[in-house]
């Protein structure tokens, strides 16, 4: 394991500064990630959770709610009520699964399928200043980060 790896996995060690933290520097991106972010969900009307809840179905429509926190990584208790706030909103539709009552559907309507145009016309692939090789290199690590801590909370 190299001396990054190394303490990144081990605890704080007396006198190793905070920014030293891989953990603080993912989740100082992801309030950054979501300041910028914010102008472009306040002129979609949206929130980051209903914004990426929407991204999932554009992906697949027609989702079990179960699958869809399963992509999202969220509990169907938080989950719920943002698809709820989208159906009223009038941009999902949810629907008992007839042939599993205990399942609930989501799809898009129209109007929820019309957003995707505005939201990719307001892209932070600038801001982030990285190559299209960076940034997959990134997504790539980070995505294999998070793999691995999901395995490593399961043992």
């Amino acid at each position: 394991m190299d001396t990054h790896a190394a303490q990144a996995a081990a605890p704080a060690q007396a006198g190793q500064a905070l920014v030293d933290f891989l953990c603080f520097a993912i989740y100082s991106t992801n309030l950054t990630f979501g300041k910028a972010y914010k102008p472009i969900l306040d002129e979609l009307g949206l929130t980051y959770p209903q914004y990426i809840a929407i991204a999932a179905l554009w992906d697949e429509d027609l989702q079990t709610v179960t699958g869809l926190g399963e992509k999202l990584f969220l509990e169907s208790n938080t989950l719920t009520p943002v698809l709820k706030k989208l159906q009223t909103m009038g941009y999902v539709h949810r629907q008992r699964d007839s042939l599993d009552e205990r399942q609930v559907l989501i799809s898009l309507t129209a109007k929820g399928r019309s957003l995707r145009e505005r939201a990719f016309e307001m892209d932070l692939s600038e801001a982030c200043g990285l190559s299209a090789e960076e940034f997959a290199a990134i997504r790539q690590a980070v995505i294999r980060l998070r793999g691995n801590l999901r395995a490593s909370i399961r043992k």
